[in-house]
């Protein structure tokens, strides 16, 4: 668990998950290094370092309405990036979020195979938009991403991220779903690109008759999250 003196790490936090954004052609929900310093202050947040100083990864908690939790941030130095480390980073703040918030739903909006293996290492299950949190605030959050006008226009129903939640009152045991997740794992990738096939044949239809430069853009967004 981060402690106050690992607050020197913020900036670099918040410029590697900048960066990392960009890298990938999606958006995130800006964070400051002073709301990440609140972050481990309040003893919400998961932070890896080497013995030299050197760092390594980084995670919080985010509440909503009391009942919702999510494991926000998660980002990893580029030369550590496929070592593992991104994992055990998941599975200790999910450890964190069950000892300060037992009773609360833990969930998470990922666009990557990848994060959906490890939740369902941990007892995620894919759900509907409708059983996360609708708080405002947490929504507000997707502003910055560039999909945002495809979730808008679904009125938040659905986007191309599948929700995944972990509920401690009626969730399956981290094997089950990590083996149903294995064997429906080429499933569920035919069902993500399924998804942004959908997406970008809608972007070529009727919206962009009406407004074809903002459409443009969308597609040329689409095109770059695609490749």
């Amino acid at each position: 668990m981060a402690t106050p003196e690992d607050k020197v790490y913020a900036k670099t936090i918040t410029d590697e998950m900048e960066s990392s954004a960009k890298a990938r052609g999606t958006g995130i929900a800006k964070r400051s290094p002073e709301y990440i310093a609140q972050k481990i202050d309040e003893g919400k947040a998961v932070i890896a370092v080497m013995p030299d100083g050197t760092w390594v990864g980084f995670c919080y908690i985010e509440t909503w309405e009391g009942e919702y939790v999510a494991n926000s941030g998660l980002i990893v130095a580029p030369e550590f990036r496929k070592s593992g480390v991104a994992k055990s980073i998941k599975h200790r703040i999910f450890q964190l979020s069950r000892e300060k918030y037992p009773d609360a739903k833990i969930f998470g909006l990922t666009t990557g195979l990848a994060v959906m293996k490890i939740n369902s290492d941990l007892g995620y299950e894919p759900v509907t938009y409708s059983e996360l949190t609708q708080d405002e605030k947490f929504w507000a959050g997707c502003k910055s991403c560039v999909n945002y006008d495809i979730l808008m226009s679904k009125e938040r129903k659905n986007c191309l991220c599948t929700a995944m939640l972990y509920d401690p009152k009626d969730h399956y045991e981290p094997k089950e779903t990590k083996e149903h997740f294995e064997e429906k794992s080429p499933v569920y990738e035919r069902l993500l690109k399924s998804k942004q096939s959908k997406f970008l044949k809608r972007l070529k239809g009727s919206e962009a008759t009406k407004d074809r430069t903002s459409n443009r853009k969308l597609r040329m967004l689409l095109f770059n999250i695609l490749h």
